[in-house]
């Protein structure tokens, strides 16, 4: 049954591939304007450090060493992410291969992942570190319930191995493998598995992957925290006390249901009266599942009441609802129903994603005029440098903003392109520049490249002075051309003035 079971993920999985190779081929057609993540990728690219600030540091570490081969391309790019994110669904699907018997429901289970909108849409359009997160956290639950099922010393690795990438990927990934330790102490079949000696190198391991950042955290917990938690208390001053729980929690709230409403509702569609009667049925490992989610949520709850949190997203409970899909397909297996007629109506609702949210990539880039609301990428980047660098290239790029940063460096690949005290004081590169220096910004809207007051203290305290500020204008991509973008900038010699 296993054997048969595996098949059938293989060809789920190639099925898979072929979807994700279509989607780097639609990136790398689209404009090459950078998102904001992308193009934070794209200059976090130049540096091999342990730390870069409110996110952990793997996928700039995976990203670091596939640039340091191939050079920064979009090819560089937009293929890492998209392997990563087939190793999530692959993981899921071998996770629900532990715990499912029927060999249809897993590769079910794994392409089902797509109607999760923080997983098929999300993580496509313009995530980087959360698609780090539900790759670690789809490796976490394939060895979670691989040593429920069957302890190898293997299985214990992959759960120390999962949990050093999700620790690095992102901090709320650390309220997975403790709802999962809660989880399965009041088990009495599996409370063993807590106390193998085999949980000892998993946990080494764990700690070696995260070490590095580790050791980096408590000298620069300001720097890694602080962005966090204001996103986390809202962007308008939250209320105080009793109101300030109850808004957190309403967040909370309606985070939960936007990350689990759709892929309910269609699967509740395709099962029909199978499926609510299905709710009720149990077993010991849905009840693992269930203490899990649960915990994982409390967690969030106590964040809300002791941490002073306002404002939940939905891409932070990736660690806690991504199992949901696993659960109900358990829940329908473990009921006895005949779920062929179910299955049957589910299936093409895969390939209709699919087509959807590649249509929606596509669209809300070529189709921005008839939209309304133009995206990063149709910032025309690549016919601002055309218009710069008419009469001069620069030897160095100093930049105001990571966007600006990422997109300047995509475009100039040889070029050092360096923000002002990141990662270290000043701009050292500057004083060892020989030639013309480019100085670029973005102003606070598309329209307004006036030099924030920050930047332009930042410039004199690197020893740069600006003499001449200009201002360039271009029409966006696929726009009606009468909307615009604007930067501004200017050239200065490089060394001390």
């Amino acid at each position: 049954m296993l054997e048969r079971i595996t098949k059938s993920i293989k060809s789920a999985s190639i099925f898979l591939a072929v979807y994700f190779l279509l989607n780097i081929l639609l990136r790398i057609s689209l404009p090459h304007t950078l998102d904001l993540d992308e193009a934070e990728q794209s200059f976090y690219s130049q540096y091999l450090l342990a730390g870069y600030g409110p996110q952990p540091p793997f996928y700039n570490w995976i990203q670091y060493a596939i640039v340091s081969v191939t050079g920064i391309t979009m090819w560089a790019l937009s293929v890492p992410k998209n392997i990563i994110l087939f190793g999530c669904y692959l993981f899921y699907g071998l996770a629900a291969r532990e715990v499912l018997k029927s060999r249809l429901l897993p590769p079910i289970a794994m392409l089902s992942l797509i109607t999760l909108p923080q997983v098929g849409l999300m993580a496509q359009r313009e995530l980087t570190h959360t698609v780090a997160l539900l790759f670690a956290t789809s490796l976490f639950l394939f060895g979670f319930f691989r040593t429920l099922r069957q302890p190898t010393t293997g299985s214990y690795l992959v759960i120390g191995i999962a949990t050093g990438i999700g620790l690095i990927s992102k901090y709320n990934f650390a309220i997975l493998p403790f709802a999962a330790f809660v989880a399965v102490l009041p088990d009495c079949k599996w409370r063993n598995r807590l106390f193998d000696w085999r949980l000892l190198p998993a946990a080494v391991i764990a700690i070696l992957i995260v070490l590095p950042h580790a050791l980096w955290l408590p000298d620069n917990l300001v720097s890694a925290s602080a962005p966090t938690l204001e996103r986390m208390t809202a962007e308008h001053e939250a209320a105080a006390g009793l109101p300030r729980i109850g808004q957190g929690l309403l967040s909370l709230v309606i985070a939960v249901l936007g990350f689990v409403a759709l892929p309910i509702v269609l699967i509740a569609a395709a099962f029909r009266r199978d499926f609510f009667p299905a709710l009720s049925s149990s077993s010991p490992m849905i009840r693992v599942i269930e203490r899990m989610m649960v915990v994982s949520l409390l967690a969030f709850a106590g964040i809300v009441v002791f941490a002073g949190a306002s404002d939940i997203h939905e891409r932070w409970l990736d660690p806690c609802l991504l199992v949901l899909l696993i659960y109900l397909f358990l829940k329908l297996e473990t009921a006895g129903f005949d779920l062929s007629a179910g299955l049957a109506r589910f299936r093409p609702v895969v390939p209709v994603f699919m087509i959807v949210i590649l249509s929606i990539l596509l669209l809300r880039i070529v189709a921005i005029q008839y939209i309304g609301t133009y995206t990063r990428t149709n910032v025309p980047f690549a016919n601002f440098v055309t218009e710069l660098t008419a009469t001069r290239k620069p030897v160095l790029i100093v930049a105001g903003t990571k966007f600006v940063a990422g997109n300047m460096k995509l475009e100039f690949p040889d070029v050092p392109v360096v923000i002002p005290f990141f990662p270290g004081p000043g701009v050292p590169e500057y004083a060892a520049a020989k030639g013309p220096v480019l100085v670029v910004w973005r102003g606070e809207t598309a329209n307004d490249p006036t030099i924030s007051p920050g930047f332009a203290n930042d410039l004199v305290k690197s020893g740069i002075h600006l003499k001449d500020i200009n201002t360039l204008t271009l029409p966006y991509l696929f726009g009606d051309g009468k909307h615009t973008f604007s930067i501004g900038y200017s050239w200065v010699e490089g060394g001390a003035q």
